[in-house]
Formats: C-alpha cells, structure tokens, sequence
C-alpha cells in the first residue's frame, strides 16, 4: 500500500502539520492495526480512507488516529485526504467522507487550495478554571468551552506576543479539557495577512503542541467572527512551522480553507 506524508496548510514543504495518509482497498483494518501504523507515523495524525458505494451520502469513509487515540475530528488529515484523492487522480471534484463528526465535504479551487465544510464548534462560556493561568503561563482574559467534537478549552489572551511568548507546563494542561487548550489573541497587525493568532496544546491525545490544528479553527472563527464583525478570516497557528487557514463562518458550518503539498511517497509494509 502507498503512503503518503501530506503537508497541510502550507503551500510549501517542512512547514503546516506533517499527516500520514493511506488509502485502503475497501474497509477499515482492525484498530490495532490502524493505531500501530499511526504510531509507526508518529505524526499529530495519520488518516485512512477507503471507497464507498456510489449510491450513498459520502464517497469515502475516513479516520483519524494520532500516535495514541483515534480523533473524533481532524482537519489537517482531512484536507491531506484530499489532496492526494485529487492530485493521484483518486477522485476528481468535491469529495464528500463519512467521518465520526458526520459528513464532511473537501472542494477543491482552480488556484490549488482546498476548502473544508466542518460543523461549527458550540462556544460556551465559562469562568477560567484555577491554575490554568500557571499551566499556560499567561492570564486569560476569557474562556470558552468548545463543545464535544473538538473537546478543548478555548482561551483568549491579551495580545498576540503573549500567545507567541508561551512555554506551557503541558502535563498541568491535561486537566483542563478532553483534548487540550487553544491559546488566542488578535493579530497586533492584520496587514501581514491574518487577523488572530493561535496555539495549540493537545497532552491528552499525546501531542504537546499541533502544529496547524483545523478542527480548532471551527471554534476560532465563530470566536473572532464576533469579535471582529466579518465571517471571512485569516488565522496564523504559531507553531514552530506555522501555517494559515482561511475560515469562513456559515452560521452552523465553519468553512476552512488551505493547501497541501506531498513531501514523502513510499511503500509501507505491514
């Protein structure tokens, strides 16, 4: 079987979030063995799909499994998905997998880039819990629970130097939500081409800090939607490696927008 390590939200390589991606024959492998290639690929996610049957709701099925856990949503493996449906000729148009989070839907653009239909992340807010200040390293301003699908605690910082400063206690971190916490703050700077800066700390499903998180972009574009009056956005996720995702907020539906690049095709045997 082919894999493929897919750079997503980039437009170039060694930069967005690394996923493995592998399409299967027909149906899912047992789960060890989808959890051992995915920890073999050691990337924040590896994503599975395979074919379905012309006549139904979606035309792929697909999963997602960090090193540890499978996810209930990704982005970043989604729109790799993508990406190598449509550049190996897999599957020409908008691609429509069947996921645990519902259907999402991948349209591909005449410029290369992507766009993802994922549900919009239910934000409820909530008083900020005791020491998460000491776990970030940072005072929250306000906090936000992200609902079930994406299972994080939103946090929104005073400035995007804060965000960018942070050197968090990642163990302290695990207790504050099922996945982990989204730093964020305003772009200082919108002419540089985005409009609010994020990080993400994910310890409880082994991945200190994701690189380019799309799922956590479904709770950010309603946040800063409301805040800065317009539903068509840029976020910076400031990783190491950093990336863009371009969201756009339709009411229920939280559009995100990227590109994606192959950097390693090979053979896995196993």
């Amino acid at each position: 079987m082919r894999m493929r390590i897919v750079d997503a939200f980039t437009d170039r390589p060694f930069a967005g979030n690394p996923a493995g991606v592998l399409l299967l024959e027909d149906v899912f492998p047992d789960d060890d063995w989808l959890q051992n290639v995915a920890m073999e690929v050691n990337h924040a996610e590896t994503a599975f799909a395979h074919r379905l049957p012309g006549d139904g709701a979606a035309d792929w099925a697909l999963r997602w499994f960090t090193p540890v856990t499978e996810v209930a949503m990704c982005g970043h493996a989604t729109l790799a998905t993508a990406h190598v449906l449509h550049t190996t000729g897999a599957h020409e148009g908008p691609v429509r997998f069947a996921t645990r989070s519902g259907v999402l839907t991948a349209t591909p653009a005449a410029d290369g880039s992507i766009t993802l239909d994922f549900p919009t992340a239910p934000l409820t807010p909530a008083a900020i819990p005791d020491g998460v200040a000491d776990a970030l390293g940072a005072e929250p301003v306000a906090v936000f629970d992200t609902g079930p699908n994406v299972g994080d605690l939103l946090v929104e910082l005073a400035d995007e130097r804060t965000v960018l400063g942070l050197s968090p206690d990642h163990k302290a971190l695990a207790g504050y939500s099922s996945r982990g916490v989204i730093a964020t703050a305003r772009a200082e700077d919108p002419g540089r081409g985005y409009d609010y800066v994020s990080r993400c700390f994910f310890p409880n499903v082994g991945i200190d800090e994701d690189p380019v998180t799309g799922s956590a972009h479904t709770a950010l574009a309603p946040h800063w939607s409301a805040r800065l009056g317009r539903d068509d956005l840029t976020g910076l996720q400031a990783s190491r490696r950093t990336g863009l995702v371009r969201t756009g907020l339709r009411g229920e539906r939280t559009l995100l927008t990227g590109r994606a690049v192959t950097v390693i095709e090979g053979e896995l045997h196993a």
